[in-house]
């Protein structure tokens, strides 16, 4: 199979993500909860060390239980602060915590978070190569709005990054067999 020039091809986790969830639209809260976490611990560094650190960020943040890490206290933060297998950062953990209480609030707002991160496009889904661009006027929008609601770590790159990762955004490169997205509900970048 040929896949995105950016997998390594060395790592299973990788081709794993890259095949089966990259570029799907999610629509799962929790799971929608899970990749936003992740995506703002990503920044400043690479995917694959999220990936790699995956199942110990599972286990740190209590499998990504949005009630129990909105009630997560100073000796909590602290906990994570000193789990050597996760990305140790304080601002990004303080972040965890905020954003899910956010999080919540978007959800009882919407109905569901996916309501509410669907509701930009309509709920289609977006088609364009990923060696596009690394930011959108979409993910501008998101970010904006996500920021004045009281996120961090949701910067216009991460966000992009998020919508490719819950299939918002299908960004398969031309080289990659799964570059076609066969839904009707796609259209193409303009």
């Amino acid at each position: 199979m040929k896949r995105c020039a950016w997998v390594n091809i060395n790592n299973p986790l990788y081709i794993n993500y890259h095949d089966k969830e990259w570029g799907v639209p999610l629509h799962s809260d929790k799971e929608l909860f899970e990749l936003l976490i992740l995506e703002g611990f990503q920044a400043g560094l690479s995917w694959e060390c999220i990936l790699n650190k995956r199942e110990n960020f599972r286990r740190a943040f209590d499998d990504f239980d949005i009630e129990k890490i909105s009630l997560y206290d100073e000796k909590k933060c602290a906990e994570l602060l000193a789990d050597t297998s996760i990305i140790r950062n304080k601002l990004k953990i303080n972040a965890c915590v905020r954003n899910s209480i956010v999080f919540k609030q978007i959800r009882q707002e919407y109905g569901s978070f996916d309501a509410y991160i669907w509701s930009f496009t309509n709920g289609e889904t977006i088609i364009e190569d990923y060696s596009l661009r690394t930011t959108s006027p979409l993910s501008d929008k998101i970010s904006k709005d996500l920021k004045t609601r009281g996120m961090k770590f949701v910067g216009s790159t991460i966000i992009y990054s998020y919508l490719q990762a819950i299939g918002i955004i299908n960004a398969h490169g031309k080289e990659c067999d799964c570059n076609v997205f066969a839904d009707k509900n796609a259209m193409a970048v303009k």
